[in-house]
């Protein structure tokens, strides 16, 4: 009888589990890169295409491609779109990045207490292979962003940040059934956008009381007294800023240039100006910016500034514009209008979307060198590209097409 009892609930575990609501297929073995043209083809054609709703930008390792919709996501060759391994879940994904050059996966879950993007897994980009999984407390509609060591997911009112075997490292804002009351330093804000650099989460902060935006800099990690208190920030600094419209744009490390070991650019939407702040919350350097009143009006999508970073500079995409940050200083090097998203380097060479094509772009001046035509037939919203070898990524809202 007791025998009968466990399986029993042995059988009930196993009807309500993960495992059994989750469908995986692996490749054998992970692909090899391919290498880039010498330089951008004079044209490109479509080569194919797959819904990508996860994604709020292409993802890939340079190998491989992947795609997220629906509960689904998939790895894919990327000259030909051919599906080389699957993880698929009964839950909608919330967003896909390739964070670590990894697949990281967040799911939904919904309760009594309401929707989360609860469920995060990691999948070896090249095999398909689940190498970590965590649960956590993502709000609904966040993005993953990382500094190389450490993850952020976004959020209205609350941030996580997780390490590379995905412990969460640090929580900061409205956490739900905190231990110990009273160690988040502002817990009712709503927050405006992100960003993460070295060891440092950059946030814009919107509080009851308070007549201006608030931008804060807090640690990826905090260690008191040789103990770990992720649920504890350590806030290198805060200050209220002379805009109630305001965006984290970038934050750079500097601790080569012998200064300040990092800046934080952020922009005013109210005055369309760029502030450079330093590591004790100093306005450093403030900048015009040559963008019409509507841009920079609302909060990003995500609440992540659609940002590409290269050897060479930092390129900020405002939705009609791009504007290029100097790597040290952050200050405004040239702006390009008519650019329709974020760029790449695609052999060897900055490439950015513009209207009925891609604009190929001197990096040091923002000259265009040439335009190469591209049909995106009724599309006219957001691009934002990335490159995988010979092939150009386009991510079009919630499609991807690939070009070569």
């Amino acid at each position: 009888m007791l025998t009968l009892a466990v399986a029993g609930i042995g059988l009930l575990v196993f009807l309500t589990s993960d495992n059994r609501a989750t469908h995986a297929e692996t490749a054998e073995a992970a692909p090899r890169p391919l290498n880039a043209p010498e330089k951008v083809p004079e044209r490109l054609n479509e080569l194919w295409r797959a819904p990508s709703a996860a994604t709020p930008r292409p993802v890939t390792d340079g190998a491989s491609v992947v795609t997220g919709d629906g509960g689904t996501v998939t790895g894919r060759d990327p000259m030909t779109g051919r599906e080389r391994w699957r993880y698929e879940r009964d839950r909608e994904l919330c967003t896909v990045s390739d964070t670590w050059s990894t697949a990281m996966a967040l799911y939904a879950t919904h309760g009594p207490a309401g929707g989360w993007c609860s469920e995060v897994t990691q999948l070896n980009m090249g095999t398909g292979e689940r190498t970590a999984q965590r649960n956590g407390n993502a709000e609904l509609g966040t993005q993953l962003i990382d500094d190389g060591s450490h993850a952020v997911t976004t959020g209205e009112n609350l941030l996580n940040v997780l390490s590379q075997n995905l412990v969460r490292t640090m929580e900061y804002g409205k956490v739900p059934a905190p231990v110990e009351p009273g160690r988040q330093p502002r817990a009712g804000c709503d927050y405006g956008s992100v960003a993460v650099s070295a060891g440092k989460v950059g946030v814009i902060e919107r509080c009851d009381g308070e007549s201006a935006d608030r931008l804060t800099v807090f640690g990826t990690t905090n260690t008191v007294d040789g103990d770990t208190k992720s649920d504890q920030p350590k806030v290198f600094f805060t200050t209220l800023i002379d805009s109630e419209n305001a965006k984290v744009v970038a934050l750079v490390d500097r601790h080569e240039s012998g200064g300040s070991d990092y800046l934080v650019a952020v922009a005013f939407g109210d005055s369309k100006k760029l502030a450079v702040y330093d590591a004790n919350g100093n306005k450093s350097a403030q900048y015009a910016l040559d963008l019409p009143a509507t841009a920079l009006t609302s909060d990003p999508d995500g609440r992540v500034e659609p940002v590409a970073h290269t050897g060479s500079g930092v390129y900020w995409s405002t939705g009609a514009s791009t504007i290029a940050l100097d790597t040290d200083d952050l200050h405004p090097r040239w702006t390009l209008h008519g650019t329709t998203g974020t760029g790449t380097v695609f052999a060897g060479e900055l490439v950015l979307p513009v209207r009925g094509g891609l604009a190929v772009v001197d990096e040091e001046s923002g000259k265009v060198d040439r335009t190469l035509s591209v049909d995106r037939g009724g599309y006219d919203s957001p691009v934002r590209l990335a490159a995988a070898g010979p092939v150009l990524l386009e991510q079009r809202g919630g499609t991807l097409v690939t070009l070569r």
